[in-house]
């Protein structure tokens, strides 16, 4: 089967592998209808994360139809249309019982698809634990519509859930790159008074403008951030802040707009260390909650989704079939032609 393949120092390549088959009772194997670049599959490409092993085959963002199951799968069949969980979780150590499912302590726990093993841009897909990584698509809601659900739109969900927002709040997304994108628009889900999108590119806020998924732009450098979300909300600052942008100065810029009180979500993955200055916050009380996604509510995101409540489509700005993904790849890194996500069919 085609799949792409990190090769080490910089290189992928489009190439030849074995199908996947299954090692356990609990996998599933999944045919691979859709798939997409993710920045993370950059990172990896340019040897930014260390876990990634050389030789699998990349993504971790994709949906499928199951083929085969192991003989403890319960959940899905196959012939079954399936949104991937972008994280492989036992469901029984201390933290999956708690829903923190990002450390579950299984050796394939956490981000390993794509990453330590053979991910889903290929054309098809060994899935461990396949009861808890796969959520059934309904017949109704297309595979563009599912895409994103185990991987962007649990990271949006999850980071506007911890975000604690209230009906009414007045709520800065920092970035609006893909990730803060859906972060707005399952902010939106609370009924918060303003949603207020904080980005460099004009072409972002105007599509999060668009979109209805932010009421308020501002640009950092043209516009004065914290003055103008400080006049907005009658001198206090933002009730919730969700950092989701990873910036040299992105962090300090969501303390200082947070309102005293308030919860700030630090969702973003930072290059460099970040410095909390204390002396300079003391008296603001703020509540810091920072992290990798917990995709466990995937089942959640796909019934809202099919009930026309949640829709991250719109992300899609290209579209190319499987054999021109390495194309893909290079207009995705260089962010050409103001690409947001591709939908790469197989």
């Amino acid at each position: 089967m085609k799949a792409v393949v990190y090769k080490g120092n910089g290189e992928i390549r489009l190439e030849e592998r074995p199908m996947p088959v299954l090692k356990s009772a609990q996998d599933a194997i999944v045919q691979v209808t859709m798939t997409t670049i993710c920045s993370s599959d950059i990172h990896i490409r340019h040897g930014a994360v260390p876990r990634a092993v050389t030789g699998v085959i990349l993504g971790h963002e994709f949906v499928g139809k199951v083929v085969e199951t192991g003989s403890a799968v319960t959940n899905i069949k196959p012939g079954d249309r399936v949104a991937v969980n972008v994280e492989t979780y036992c469901g029984d150590c201390f933290f999956c019982r708690r829903g923190f499912v990002n450390n579950c302590t299984d050796p394939l726990g956490g981000w390993a698809l794509g990453c330590r093993i053979d991910g889903g841009q290929a054309e098809y897909v060994r899935i461990p634990y396949a009861d808890n990584g796969l959520t059934r698509i309904p017949d109704h809601v297309t595979d563009e519509q599912a895409l994103f659900n185990g991987d962007l739109l649990s990271t949006g969900y999850w980071a506007a859930k911890l975000g604690e927002i209230r009906n009414g709040d007045t709520v800065a997304v920092i970035g609006a790159g893909p990730a803060g994108l859906c972060t707005m628009l399952c902010a939106g889900l609370y009924a918060p008074s303003c949603i207020i999108a904080i980005d460099t590119d004009p072409y972002r806020l105007n599509l999060a403008k668009e979109k209805g998924l932010a009421d308020i732009t501002l640009v950092p450098g043209k516009d004065l951030v914290e003055k103008g979300i400080r006049e907005l909300t009658e001198g206090r600052g933002a009730d919730v802040v969700i950092e989701a942008a990873g910036g040299k100065d992105t962090f300090q810029l969501a303390w200082e707009i947070a309102r005293p009180n308030a919860n700030v979500v630090v969702a973003a993955m930072y290059e460099e260390s970040q410095i909390l200055p204390l002396p300079e916050m003391y008296g603001k009380n703020l509540v810091f909650k920072t992290g990798g996604v917990d995709g466990c509510y995937c089942q959640e995101i796909m019934d809202l989704t099919a009930e026309g409540k949640l829709d991250a489509s719109f992300l899609i700005t290209h579209r190319c079939s499987f054999a021109d993904i390495m194309k893909a790849y290079e207009v995705f890194e260089k962010k050409e032609d103001h690409v947001i996500k591709y939908a790469v069919t197989l």
